[in-house]
């Protein structure tokens, strides 16, 4: 009877350390998955910093300057600050809603651990997202593709920077993959409406 109550008394002390080393080797995950949306939730803060509206000069080609247009993006913190839309439309548009122009909009949230970018494309009529990264110095938020929604035919953003240069400067750089996988790029230079 010893010997049995022994072996029980073995048996749960193995299965008890067992359990707990499955605990002990959990908590680096949550550690990391807490750090992860830290991560997430500055860099969307950070990116909340640039609400307004912003006016400059979008240099798209291989080259930066290759050409250039004048644009205004517009960037509205919305759903009760859980959401960041970015507006992009060529200078010298009117704002009227009526006339039913196509420019693209991009929102910007938390989605779990992640900062999610989806950008709803005014080309190809599709939804590519990215998820976002800050850099150490808490200056660049680097935005790379995750997924698209709507196919690719006409070719879909694929990656997005947005550095901060200061409270009323900052720039953006846009990648467009084409159809046959060639990136264009876009550099837009922006400084605060007054």
């Amino acid at each position: 009877m010893k010997a049995i109550s022994f072996v029980l008394c073995a048996l749960m002390l193995s299965v008890a350390t067992m359990a707990l080393s499955q605990v002990e080797m959990r908590k680096p995950d949550v550690q990391q998955t807490d750090a992860q949306h830290a991560s997430a939730q500055l860099a969307f803060a950070r990116l909340k910093t640039l609400a307004g509206h912003w006016k400059g000069q979008a240099a798209m080609g291989p080259q930066h300057g290759t050409s250039t247009a004048p644009v205004r993006v517009s960037l509205r913190v919305t759903s009760g600050g859980d959401a960041l839309m970015h507006e992009m439309v060529p200078e010298g548009r009117s704002d009227d809603p009526s006339r039913g122009d196509d420019d693209p909009i991009t929102m910007l949230y938390i989605d779990g651990d992640r900062l999610i970018l989806t950008h709803y494309c005014d080309s190809g009529k599709n939804r590519p997202r990215m998820v976002g990264t800050l850099s150490p110095d808490g200056k660049t938020v680097k935005f790379d593709f995750l997924d698209v929604s709507g196919g690719t035919r006409y070719g879909h953003m694929h990656r997005a920077v947005f550095t901060i240069i200061d409270a009323d400067h900052h720039t953006e750089d846009w990648t467009y993959m084409t159809p046959a996988d060639k990136p264009g790029q876009a550099h837009i230079d922006l400084v605060r409406a007054k």
